[in-house]
């Protein structure tokens, strides 16, 4: 039985790779953002364990999780939590601005450093779940694709990093997928939102286990995936 740290299991795609992976019997800890969010988790998804740690406050989560129960191994450390604030360079606050970056960059940053032991110690998975605005910027994303264009970087870097102690690392850039983040960029786009017309998020979901479940023998590093509509 595998050991998984998840962040934003909630809803979206990390709901739904939550459900994949308590289905085949393995143990989650799932991230939340405070007490009461940690109670729903555990409701969401029975037998998970929770630990609380705010992403929008990285300064704080080496605080938050010395004062928890962390798993001695970690088998894998999936980043899927993410926020996004959509506007013209001209009129993003500093404020829009380390909102986006906290939790897309530096709260991922910070929680691989706090939780590289664990997963050296299985010789564990770190995934981060991108986006295609991380490969390329669009108009009046320019927040939300820098914090994902860092996001790319800091992978890259970790996977040379830790090839060496048997960590494996990848990307997953999905496309617009089907959850309340992408009905929320629909809403700031002024658009009307059809889920039909985007990603399951099952299909996400089942990128990421292939990525896992890989042989040792290969790593996937980057994965690109599209709406097929």
């Amino acid at each position: 039985m595998s050991t998984h740290l998840i962040t934003g299991a909630g809803s979206g795609i990390g709901a739904a790779v939550a459900r994949r992976l308590t289905g085949r019997g393995d143990d989650l800890v799932l991230l939340a953002r405070d007490a009461g969010r940690a109670k729903e988790l555990a409701a969401l998804h029975p037998g998970a364990r929770t630990l609380v740690g705010d992403l929008s406050n990285p300064d704080r989560l080496s605080w938050a999780l010395a004062q928890q129960s962390v798993p001695e191994r970690l088998d894998s450390l999936l980043h899927i939590a993410g926020v996004v604030e959509l506007g013209p360079v001209g009129e993003l606050t500093p404020k829009a601005w380390h909102y986006q970056l906290n939790a897309n960059l530096v709260a991922p940053a910070e929680l691989t450093r706090l939780t590289l032991p664990q997963l050296r110690v299985a010789q564990g998975h770190v995934l981060f779940v991108n986006s295609g605005a991380g490969l390329s910027a669009s108009p009046e994303w320019s927040a939300y694709a820098a914090s994902k264009h860092g996001l790319k970087a800091l992978a890259d870097s970790l996977r040379h990093e830790e090839h060496g102690n048997g960590v494996r690392v990848t990307t997953v850039y999905p496309g617009r997928t089907a959850s309340p983040m992408q009905e929320k960029v629909h809403r700031q786009e002024g658009k009307e939102y059809d889920p039909a017309r985007w990603i399951d998020p099952e299909s996400v979901a089942t990128t990421i286990l292939m990525a896992l479940d890989l042989p040792r023998d290969a790593e996937v590093n980057d994965l690109t995936v599209r709406p097929g509509r």
